[in-house]
């Protein structure tokens, strides 16, 4: 795939600070209206008149608009330039959330869920207009400020709801900061993005979307409703035994194409491997640290024996809330630490960060303290991971793949959030108390243990990431004895290099 020959275009002082707040404010969005949903599932059973399960939908349908959307609109900002893209995906997700305000319909919301669902295609194309725009020398920085409001942003949307959803009030309220965000961020994007021309050229593998988007589909359906449908069900088996195959038959499809989505290279390169796994990884101990914090702490001690009776505002703000100001105030920071020593050494410190914090969680839970320094730390674990990810994606690809390559990233961390939710959710209700109708205390030390476990799974990564780097230098060290050789050959003299060989 050829690129167009295009000069290139470095924007500097103030004009690149803007440019990063306003991209951060774009990729606020997507975690704001991802997580914003989370504390009212219940509330919009009640009020909407529908089951638990239904309502569990609202969540569904975001993930699998997201799976569908992301490759392709990646993909389009790479041909098309990001900028009309980005713009485009902002108005669709204003008229979503505008639809999710207004409407009194579970089937609507849905549909306001499913438009929302365009703006997971908001960071892939905003780590490509940062590599566009910027200097090299600024670039690490700049993107690990816009990568850390993912974690920021969903944080956001929980204390947003629990500002707004108290007293029973409406479910829809928290929509309107969602509505209010994105466009303000619309406006700074149609007034800040630069008009370039685009960076690669040739079409859309519209084929190779749909067999990606449909089995992406059917792994989201297993991951997200395997609780309420019975993990050994016919239709969950169904659904995994579908994506495998689909999956599969959606690789081999991209051998075959000429211009494909998704160059089957770029999957197995260790060099995105690597990101792709950790992004994999870290989206599974985000959600179980969300989940199992927020459940924990608002759990009535005199009933369970354990927890600390916050209501739905305390439990965000005291607990969750100071992780997430302190990793967008330590952002910048591990940006420049991926700048001067590398994504994997950050990726490592990561690692190391999100264990420990899941070690709090699991022993220490018991104190306040302990729990509001374990979400500290686990969300400064997500932080150094979103720091590290983007720069190791643009370190492996071509500019003209930016786009796709940092969306195929983006679902592999989407997968593992919505696998986090389940896991957590799962084994909160195998370990119910028949007398309370709450999870027992050990159901939290085993949600503590999978965080635990995906986090050193980090810490592994990035160590046989940096082992594969080193074996990749020496291959490519040259070899002074055969340089010797090949200079005294070329002067037609007698190498005794060759004589000893």
């Amino acid at each position: 795939m050829s690129t167009r020959a295009a000069a290139p275009a470095r924007s500097g002082g103030v004009a690149s600070v803007l440019l990063v707040v306003a991209l951060s404010l774009v990729v606020t969005t997507l975690s704001l209206l991802q997580s914003l949903v989370i504390p009212v599932l219940d509330r919009i059973a009640t009020q909407l008149d529908v089951s638990a399960a239904a309502a569990g939908w609202v969540l569904t349908a975001n993930l699998l608009a997201a799976a569908v959307l992301t490759p392709v609109l990646g993909r389009l900002g790479d041909l098309k330039g990001e900028r009309p893209v980005l713009l485009g995906i902002l108005v669709t997700v204003a008229l979503g959330t505008g639809l999710a305000i207004v409407t009194e319909s579970l089937a609507l919301l849905l549909v306001a869920r499913v438009l929302q669902g365009a703006s997971y295609g908001l960071f892939p194309l905003s780590i490509s207009v940062l590599r566009r725009e910027l200097p090299t020398r600024r670039l690490g920085v700049a993107m690990s400020v816009v990568s850390s409001t993912l974690g920021v942003g969903a944080v956001a949307g929980l204390v947003a709801t629990g500002l707004l959803a108290r007293d029973g009030s409406d479910y829809r309220d928290p929509f309107w900061i969602g509505l209010a965000i994105t466009l303000l961020a619309l406006v700074l994007c149609a007034r800040l993005l630069p008009h370039r021309p685009p960076t690669g050229v040739g079409r859309v593998d519209w084929w190779g979307a749909v067999v990606l988007g449909a089995g992406l589909v059917l792994l989201l359906l297993f991951v997200s409703q395997g609780n309420a449908w019975g993990w050994t069900s016919p239709v969950t088996v169904g659904c995994l035994a579908g994506a495998v195959v689909v999956l599969g038959g959606w690789v081999a499809l991209q051998r075959r194409t000429a211009q494909p989505l998704v160059r089957p290279a770029m999957l197995t390169d260790r060099r995105t491997v690597v990101p792709n796994a950790v992004g994999l990884l870290t989206g599974i101990a985000m959600f179980a640290s969300f989940l199992a914090v927020l459940q924990y702490v608002q759990s009535p001690p005199e009933v369970t024996g354990y927890g600390f009776g916050a209501t739905t505002l305390e439990a965000t703000v005291v607990y969750l809330l100071p992780g997430g100001v302190v990793g967008i105030l330590l952002a910048p920071f591990a940006g420049a630490v991926v700048t001067r020593f590398g994504g994997l050494p950050t990726l490592v410190v990561g690692g190391t960060f999100g264990t420990a914090g899941f070690v709090l969680l699991t022993w220490f839970r018991s104190e306040s303290w302990a729990v509001i320094a374990a979400g500290l730390v686990t969300q400064l674990s997500v932080t150094i991971a979103y720091a590290a990810l983007p720069a190791l994606v643009v370190q492996a690809v071509r500019e003209d793949e930016t786009g796709v390559a940092n969306a195929v990233n983006s679902i592999c961390r989407s997968v593992g959030q919505a696998l986090g939710s389940a896991l957590a959710v799962t084994l909160l209700a195998a370990y119910l108390d028949p007398g309370t109708g709450l999870p027992r205390d050990s159901a939290f030390t085993w949600v503590a243990l999978v965080g635990m476990a995906v986090s050193a799974a980090v810490l592994v990564v990035a160590l046989l990431g940096l082992r594969g780097d080193r074996r990749a230098a020496r291959r490519s060290r040259p070899d002074p004895l055969a340089e010797v050789e090949q200079a005294t050959a070329a002067a037609g003299e007698w190498s005794p290099v060759s004589a000893i060989r």
